[in-house]
């Protein structure tokens, strides 16, 4: 098996992830969301929390970083 067939299994994973998000949740709710997550991520050390939200808040809160800033740079 070649290094680049886990890569592309983990990206597909990925992308279905970030579709489910993008239609499960309202785009007002991500944003805090990812924000809570982050918050979580640092409190890592405790044993439920982890360092493993901070990314993942990273990814939820950009799905609404990028319109936003699209919408302030006047781009559509």
């Amino acid at each position: 098996m070649t290094e680049r067939a886990p890569r592309r299994a983990w990206r597909a994973r990925l992308r279905l992830w970030r579709r489910c998000i993008r239609r499960r949740l309202p785009p007002g709710t991500r944003l805090p969301l990812g924000l809570l997550l982050i918050a979580g991520g640092v409190l890592g050390f405790l044993p439920v929390l982890g360092f493993w939200m901070i990314p993942l808040g990273v990814a939820v809160a950009a799905m609404d970083l990028a319109p936003l800033w699209r919408r302030l740079r006047g781009r559509r």
